[in-house]
Order: C-alpha cells, then sequence, then structure tokens
C-alpha cells in the first residue's frame, strides 16, 4: 500500500484495510524504519514511503512484482549453498511452476560446466526459477537463450522505468551477459527429466549488481551494473522486471517451441555476430566468424574454407580470438 499510494495513506485506511488496530499499524511501520525504509509519518495525513533500501526479502521483491506466476512465489535466503539446489528440491517437492528463489550469498554458487561463480554478500542478483515446460528435454537448453534474452532486456526495463540511462548490455553466446567485454551476468539451465519427458527445469541468473570491486583476478574480466552505471541499483525491481520480461519471452517460445519469436530482439544484442571467434569443439578448436543463431539456438558460424556449422552450446564454447569476446 505505501508502495503503490501516491501521497500519503491514512493510518485510518490501513486499518480497515488490515482489519488492525492503530497500535498494530504504527508498531509495523517502525519495523519498516528499522530495516531500512525511510517512512514518513505526519499528523492528520498520514504515511508515506519516501525511500526502500537494497534488501531482498520475501516482502520486498513479491511487492516489486507485477507478474502472472513467475515469480509470485518467493523464497528468500539470507545465505544458501546455491539457488538452483533449492529450486531441485523444490520442484522434487511438488513446488509450483514459477517459485524463485533469492539469496544475499550463496556459498556454493555454480556456472556453466561446473565452473564457480563468486556470490559475496549484499552485492549481487543469485536466483533461480523453477520451471514445469511441457515439451521434450531436447528443446530444454533453448530455456538458457530464452533467459539471457529476458535477462538483458528486464535489466534495461529497471533503468528505463528508473528514468536512468542503461550500460550497453549485449550477449556472449550462448548466455553470459556482458558489458565493454566484461562479464556482468551469467545463466545455469538444468533438468529433471525421463527418457522423453521433463519433470522441471532449474534456471538459475547470477548478476554482478552493486559489485564495487572485484579480486584482482577478476577485474579485468568482470564489471557490475554499479560500476557500469555509477549508482546503486534495487535488487529487487532488477529481479521484478527480469520475471516480468521472461514470463513474456517464456510464453512467446511455448507457442513455437523454438526460438524463432525472440531471434531478432537475441541477435541484435548478440556481441560476437559477425566477429572472428574462437570455437573450442572437443574434436579440435579452430577460427571461424560468428554469423548469428538459428530457430534452435544453435550457433551459425563459417570456417575460413567458407563453409558453414551450426555450433550447439552443449558440446562447445566459443571465445573472442583476442580475448574473452
Amino acid at each position: 500500500m505505501l508502495r503503490e499510494a501516491d501521497g500519503y495513506i491514512s493510518g485510518q485506511e490501513i486499518c480497515e484495510k488490515f482489519n488492525v488496530s492503530r497500535t498494530a499499524v504504527w508498531k509495523v511501520i517502525r519495523r519498516l524504519q528499522e530495516d531500512g525504509y525511510e517512512v514518513e509519518a505526519v499528523r492528520n495525513k498520514g504515511y508515506r514511503m519516501v525511500e526502500s533500501p537494497d534488501i531482498l526479502t520475501k516482502e520486498e521483491v513479491e511487492s516489486c512484482m507485477h507478474t502472472e506466476w513467475a515469480g509470485r512465489n518467493v523464497v528468500c535466503y539470507k545465505v544458501t549453498d546455491s539457488t538452483n539446489l533449492r529450486i531441485k528440491q523444490m520442484g522434487d517437492e511438488g513446488a509450483l511452476a514459477g517459485t524463485l528463489a533469492v539469496a544475499e550469498e550463496q556459498t556454493a554458487g555454480r556456472g556453466r560446466r561446473g565452473r564457480s561463480w563468486e556470490s559475496p554478500a549484499g552485492a549481487g542478483i543469485f536466483m533461480s526459477v523453477l520451471l514445469r515446460p511441457k515439451i521434450t528435454p531436447d528443446k530444454a537448453s533453448m530455456l538458457t537463450i530464452v533467459t539471457a534474452c529476458s535477462t538483458a532486456k528486464g535489466i534495461k526495463k529497471y533503468f528505463e522505468n528508473e528514468g536512468a540511462s542503461c550500460p550497453d548490455i549485449q550477449i556472449k553466446w550462448p548466455n553470459d551477459l556482458v558489458v565493454n567485454g566484461k562479464k556482468l551476468a551469467g545463466i545455469l539451465t538444468e533438468m529433471s527429466t525421463q527418457i522423453d519427458y521433463i519433470n522441471y527445469v532449474t534456471v538459475g541468473i547470477g548478476i554482478n549488481a552493486n559489485t564495487k570491486k572485484f579480486p584482482e583476478e577478476l577485474k579485468d574480466h568482470a564489471t557490475s551494473l554499479y560500476l557500469e552505471c555509477g549508482h546503486m541499483v534495487k535488487r529487487a525491481s532488477v529481479i521484478a522486471s527480469i520475471m516480468k520480461c521472461f514470463e513474456e519471452d517464456y510464453r512467446l517460445f511455448l507457442e513455437t517451441e523454438d526460438l524463432s519469436g525472440l531471434m531478432e530482439t537475441y541477435m541484435s544484442m548478440l556481441v560476437n555476430r559477425d566477429r572472428d571467434v574462437l570455437v573450442l569443439d572437443p574434436s579440435g578448436t579452430y577460427k571461424a566468424k560468428a554469423l548469428g543463431i538459428d530457430k534452435n539456438g544453435e550457433l551459425i558460424v563459417r570456417r575460413e574454407d567458407g563453409t558453414s556449422e551450426h555450433v550447439y552450446a552443449g558440446e562447445v564454447s566459443v571465445r573472442g580470438v583476442y580475448g574473452y569476446v
């Protein structure tokens, strides 16, 4: 009520909405203030939300959410091993699609190909969403690209809503978000499956949001929204914006069961497009020019001998010839 009000809300209005006493309302306002919310209380006017802190609680995240199902059930952790592991557990226990796990800190964050993901407290966005798509398992890998697209769009939408300029976010195929050649975010998709049936899919998203400095070994390869735009972002609002875009993109994907509805948007952000890359194939590394993606999310490359190939992300990695991108 405080967030959505245009001005002050009277204490009486809050009392009637929740059927509680004025004293109960006052106690909750005090608790919000202790948590860092700047709530103004004026006699004969009521209460007004002046500023929200950058905190990740169930109430804060859910109050920012404007989706139909994605992120409507939020589970927040101050510390957990990995939000993907928590969502897997919830998936096994029958949780609804759209359930979202968010952590302030991860002790065992993971990236693609088993790499670790730095997850310090209070600065990043570490979240995983539970999906139960009615598609065949061979199509699930495309959800990584859907999520990369949605994450980039959601961050841009957040800055637009804030009236602030957004860093130029690009995508390094298949699923890394980059700014100025440095990694901003990563996505990890995992699934529980039968031979021809998906039990559930876990999509994890890690974003360097308010990180002010990186360890020496990462500073040349990683960046954050804070470092790129020069100010803190409200992580709960970023999460809600991403979930809103994801819900729309996921619906498009399920309609076609391919990426035909998202290819144009994805390729407009593809940092590898029309650039020379190194294709790190298990059978041997080779140099090629990246042309774009096909409707299945495979990267189309042209070898130096002129032949074209479609590269599958599950088998190979792609790097820039002279560096990460």
